[in-house]
């Protein structure tokens, strides 16, 4: 059977609530993001929706292509616990512009009263819901979805058939755990995101995993000396980088130019680094 974070997400999310625990005031699932927004806007990248069916479920994605003349790797991008948001759309931009095509599905797809997803969902019921839904998915869903994107994006005529994944908060701990399922992987980039606690689930990992964790970040800090003995044990590559005074979701917090998070510097400088750190890593796929 998958492995399952069910009871580590519910946990999460009570240090949630609704309090964002980067920012320090309330934040809605979908935003508002002007500033990631704009960037895409601006972007001379092909960004695009794409609608990916398996076993007679659509699953609504965004992908962006790299301007480039060689064939790419493609990265799978999981989203926050806030779902697909435009942070999250930027995100697969900025990896495009470093030369990837990214891909990031909207696993709350279908979750909306109207059949569709994150924004749906946003606009009928309010940012809060998007939490509340994105726990009701079943493990089983997202694995399937994460390989129908998986599918999709390593046949694409521009891709060098190589993917990797990568995932925050919420989707760093899926990234984590959807290494545990797909063998075929290249490499997974965890950020902030609860491991596996399970050896039988780590026995199944194929790939290299590299995290990128806050130091301010008690509750996942704390489950990285278990992780790291498993994944030893095992004998799995797992390099695991801490930045020192950022907090959870610094990747976000550290691109928002109206953030009044007091530890907002250290976001800015984790995520700088953070970024460099991952672009070296990808050149070496």
């Amino acid at each position: 059977m998958p492995f399952s974070i069910t009871g580590t997400l519910l946990t999460c999310a009570a240090i949630f609530a609704i309090v964002c625990t980067t920012c320090g005031k309330v934040v809605h699932a979908q935003g508002p993001q002007p500033w990631a927004k704009e960037r895409l806007e601006k972007s001379p990248r092909h960004g695009e929706w794409v609608m990916l069916n398996h076993d007679n479920r659509p699953v609504n994605c965004f992908i962006t292509y790299p301007e480039a003349k060689d064939k790419a790797t493609a990265v799978i991008v999981i989203h926050e616990i806030f779902g697909l948001t435009d942070w999250v759309r930027g995100v697969t931009d900025q990896l495009a512009e470093a030369g990837y095509i990214a891909i990031a599905p909207d696993l709350l797809w279908g979750k909306a009263a109207n059949g569709e997803g994150t924004d749906a969902i946003v606009k009928a019921e309010g940012g809060e819901a998007v939490r509340r839904h994105i726990f009701e998915l079943p493990s089983d869903q997202i694995t399937a979805d994460l390989n129908a994107v998986y599918d999709y994006a390593s046949k694409l005529p521009s891709c060098n058939g190589k993917v990797v994944v990568c995932g925050y908060c919420w989707g760093g701990g899926e990234s984590f755990r959807y290494t545990t399922t797909n063998k075929n992987l290249k490499a997974c980039f965890s950020f902030y995101g609860p491991p596996p606690t399970k050896q039988d689930d780590v026995a199944r990992i194929n790939c290299p995993v590299y995290g990128f964790y806050a130091g301010n970040d008690n509750r996942i800090d704390a489950m990285l000396p278990a992780i790291t003995d498993l994944m030893k044990k095992e004998s799995k590559t797992y390099e695991p980088v801490t930045y020192e005074g950022a907090g959870h979701g610094f990747m976000r917090d550290g691109e928002d130019p109206t953030s009044t998070a007091p530890n907002h510097v250290a976001n800015v400088k984790a995520r700088d680094e953070a970024w460099t750190r991952w672009k070296e890593l990808l050149k070496s796929m």
